[in-house]
């Protein structure tokens, strides 16, 4: 839901046709305040990382996530039920006492990977996925499969009868192939080959970055094929790596993509396709480990996510289509529940820090030290936030 806080004149109305104002609310010393209101989002990709770095990011993404699919790739990597299990467990004692977070564990497969271990996995009642990484893709991907379809069918198709999603970084890691082009090889050579074989396996192609993906994803079976997508994806192209010097802290993998990519997403979630949804991949890093000889890949982005996926869908004036990007499609295509809390998103400037700090160090979030047009606000707070500007709206 759309609305107006304040509205001063009539005729203002004109300019948002698909927003709602409520007239008996107006100040002549007032300017016109959207909020929106939806249900509350999960994010469908996200990395908790373990230990000090665990307890300082966990109540970033439970503030303003009900549910989330955490990635594996931990040293060691997640690739047991039994494991995953522990790790739940971690993941809620960092959580503040007072949260609802859910964290939906995955399974990093291997070419070890058993079949039985999917039964396993599936009868746990807390693993939701199993993770693709091509060994040596990304970060603590090195454990990753080796030979997809010489080693891991048995295990593909268990998944099959398990009704278990895949989960797939979708780049190849041949040196020969340039890394811009990754993506797309990985579609031909790899994808492609996978979904002819095994038409019945669930799949999210995670963190896409190419309109080569795009297409892909929208040429499957809806309700077998999908893509989470990022923040930076949508907002960013490759230049925002070389932009006033190297640019460290928007350096990820995938890497990001040219313009004509970066358009080509937007366009795809924007259209309200139910294939796509959001999956963050906050991926935090200490600040030295990220500004040094040879940084980190990743971007820490869960404290800015919202407002970022909001700046999208107004400027694509597609902000009808947010809720069902945010907080639908996403638990749809897994069979989960959506969520009944909701959230608010109100139109107002908010500077993000330059730095988070924790007694191991910093950590530098996505658009550090910039300024946001949409504040986010979660359950009690965003109630108590939306009474206190209905007490301001009619003291005006």
């Amino acid at each position: 839901m759309i609305n107006s806080l304040v509205f001063p004149r009539p005729s203002e109305a004109f300019k948002f046709a698909s927003t709602r104002f409520d007239g008996s609310r107006k100040s002549k010393y007032s300017k016109p305040r959207m909020e929106l209101t939806l249900t509350q989002p999960d994010d469908w990709h996200l990395h908790l990382r373990d230990g000090d770095l665990l307890q300082a990011v966990a109540p970033h993404s439970a503030k303003h996530f009900g549910k989330a699919i955490i990635m594996p790739n931990l040293k060691p990597p997640i690739t047991t039920t039994a494991a995953a299990v522990a790790y739940r467990e971690s993941i809620l004692k960092a959580l503040p006492a007072d949260s609802n977070f859910t964290p939906l564990m995955t399974l990093y497969l291997t070419d070890k990977t058993s079949p039985n271990e999917i039964k396993l996995a599936r009868r746990s009642g807390v693993v939701f996925a199993v993770k693709l990484y091509p060994a040596g893709a990304t970060t603590n991907s090195q454990d990753g499969v080796t030979d997809l379809f010489g080693k891991c069918l048995p295990v593909l198709e268990e998944m099959v009868e398990e009704n278990m999603p895949l989960l797939v970084h979708g780049e190849v890691t041949d040196p020969d192939v340039d890394v811009f082009d990754r993506e797309k090889v990985f579609i031909d050579t790899v994808l492609q080959p996978l979904i002819q074989r095994l038409p019945r396996l669930k799949v999210v192609m995670e963190h896409i970055t190419t309109m080569d993906a795009v297409r892909f994803v929208e040429s499957g079976e809806e309700g077998f094929l999908a893509a989470t997508v990022t923040p930076q994806h949508l907002i960013l192209n490759r230049n925002a790596l070389f932009q006033g010097g190297l640019q460290p802290h928007n350096y990820c993998l995938p890497v990001l993509k040219r313009e004509t990519h970066r358009q080509a997403i937007v366009s795809a979630v924007t259209s309200g396709s139910k294939r796509f949804f959001l999956g963050t991949d906050s991926a935090p890093h200490e600040k030295q480990r990220k500004e040094c000889s040879c940084g980190c890949a990743g971007i820490f982005n869960a404290p800015v996510a919202l407002s970022l996926y909001a700046k999208v869908f107004e400027e694509a004036g597609a902000l009808d289509k947010l809720e069902a990007f945010t907080s639908f499609n996403g638990p749809d295509f897994y069979g989960l529940p959506r969520n009944t809390a909701k959230v608010k998103l109100t139109k107002a400037s908010w500077k993000v820090p330059d730095s988070l700090s924790f007694s191991f160090g910093n950590i530098v979030p996505m658009f550090a030290g910039e300024t946001l047009e949409w504040q986010p606000c979660v359950g009690e707070k965003a109630e108590m936030l939306n009474e206190v500007q209905e007490v301001g709206a009619n003291k005006g």
